[in-house]
């Protein structure tokens, strides 16, 4: 479980296709930090496990089924990405209840630059828009965040100079993917609730 606090900018050094899966080598100097076989560690929003462990490196395997629901096969060697560690028990959730399973992928449509912030609109994907309201949260990239406007097939998100400077979201620009996770709160209540899309033989397309 994650928070969407991005704890550093990190870099892909290598990248191993295998068929049906890759294996990425990530730098990161404060995740690796303490980490260990087995630990799991977001990049880019998705929950990995660590296989191996160098300095201030780590190795994960990513599937096929990652690879083609969210953006990490896009990836190549001098990639940055949003590493985040787990949270740790009775630690303060400082952004929102994260999985790190994506739900899908975006793309960055435009940015609008002010003095001090900056506004991202970002495509959403139909199968998403339910889940998506004014003022709720999202996670994009790792990043977790407030919507400022749900469209029918985008939103829109205010960055700050901090978010800019430390994750990819001040390095990316329109036409750029980026993986998305709804609140997952909004998926279990419409399940208890009953789900119409699924009832209507609509769910998944």
């Amino acid at each position: 479980m994650f928070t969407g606090i991005v704890e550093e900018l990190g870099e892909v050094t290598a990248v191993e296709k295998l068929g049906d899966a890759s294996r990425f080598r990530l730098r990161g100097a404060v995740v690796t930090e303490g980490a260990k076989h087995g630990d799991s560690i977001a990049v880019n929003g998705v929950c990995l496990t660590v296989v191996d462990l160098g300095e201030h490196e780590f190795t994960a395997d990513v599937m096929a089924e990652t690879l083609n629901r969210s953006s990490l096969g896009a990836l190549a060697t001098g990639s940055r990405v949003n590493l985040e560690r787990p949270m740790a028990l009775g630690g303060r959730l400082g952004g929102h209840i994260v999985q790190g399973h994506v739900d899908g992928t975006g793309r960055i449509v435009e940015r609008k630059v002010s003095e001090h912030w900056e506004i991202v609109k970002i495509s959403l994907p139909a199968d998403l828009t339910r889940y998506v309201v004014e003022k709720g949260s999202i996670t994009v990239d790792g990043v977790s965040l407030t919507v400022v406007d749900a469209g029918p097939d985008y939103f829109t998100i205010s960055l700050i100079p901090t978010t800019l400077a430390l994750t990819t979201l001040g390095i990316k620009g329109p036409g750029d993917p980026v993986n998305l996770e709804v609140d997952v709160i909004a998926k279990y209540v419409e399940r208890l609730l009953g789900n119409p899309a699924q009832e209507n033989g609509e769910a998944g397309k």
